[in-house]
Order: C-alpha cells, then structure tokens, then sequence
C-alpha cells in the first residue's frame, strides 16, 4: 500500500510514494541489530533503526518476513516476522545448530532450506549437486560453516555443520 506526500518542486506540487522516503530514510540511518530493537516494535520504526532488510518475503499465513543477513563473511541471519498489523511478533537468529537440524535430508526442497536458513552466503556447484554454505557461530565462540548438499532433483542430500578447531587452524565436521 502506498500514500503519498507532496512537497513543491519549481512552483508545483509533486507526490512521492511515503514507502520511497522511508526507504530512503533508512538507508541514512544507523544500522542497529534487528535483535535489539524487539517485539512489538513496528515495521516502520524496524526499517529506521536496523535499515533495510537484505530480503522481504510473505509466507504461507500472511505474514510479512523480512531478512536482515551480514553474509558471505557474516554469521547473522536474522527473520524479522511481523502480523497483519505491521507489528514484529518475532525476531529469529536463522544460523545456528538447532535450525540446521530442522533440515530434512530426502525430503525437503531448496525452498524448505532458504525458509529455514535464509539466504546462502556462498553457492557452489559440483559433480553430486548443489552446495548451499553459511558462516555461523556456535555457542557465540566457534567459528565454522553450515553447509547444506542437495540431490540432482533439488532435495537435502545431507547438512553439515563444519567447526574451525580452536585457533582457527583446520576444521572438524559435526554431522
């Protein structure tokens, strides 16, 4: 839904979609994290504190669910979830262990992924499939990488969940 405002440009009066000048607005502010402005909170006070989102969706129920994502290098998704009423019901952090596991290898579908995960910071292609990969932090201290490799038919093959071992030297896999 657009309104308009006006203001004059050259003795005349142009209107100006209200979404553009909040969008516009936005992009001028601070960036805060998604996290820290809270429930309850509207949309509009959402886009003013935190920015744009990197990704705005509606899912199957009407609500609208906006993407703030800090990849490829980030290891923050968060999913803004807001009702009818414009108004934040719940702010998820998507990367960590207990998404990942919410994956169903053999049954669901890259879009059940991108649902669950968000937006892959890396995709990469290779002889078996498609590969999607997040950078994530478990427990708020190791570094690592969710992965998730799909058949030819575009299912889970399988998730990974890949941890730098301590001091960042190699990597340990966690199935």
């Amino acid at each position: 839904m657009f309104t308009e405002s006006s203001f004059w440009q050259r003795g005349r009066i142009m209107k100006i979609p209200t979404t553009l000048i909040i969008l516009l607005a936005a992009a001028l502010a601070g960036c805060a994290s998604p996290r820290s402005i809270g429930t309850g909170s509207t949309l509009v006070e959402m886009l003013a504190k935190a920015g744009p989102p990197t990704d705005i969706r509606i899912d199957r129920n009407g609500d609208e669910l906006w993407e703030y994502a800090t990849g490829p290098q980030g290891h923050e998704t968060y999913l803004v979830r807001a009702g009818a009423d414009r108004r934040v019901k719940e702010i998820t952090q998507l990367l960590t262990d207990d998404q990942l596991n919410k994956i169903v290898p053999g049954t669901m579908t890259k879009a059940d992924v991108r649902q669950i995960l968000g937006k892959p910071s890396e995709v990469s292609f290779t002889g078996a499939g498609t590969v999607w990969s997040w950078r994530f932090k478990r427990d708020g201290s190791q570094m690592g990488f969710l992965t998730v490799r799909f058949n030819p038919d575009n299912t889970v093959m399988e998730r990974i969940a890949i941890i730098e071992s301590s001091g960042g030297r190699g990597m340990g896999r966690d199935n």
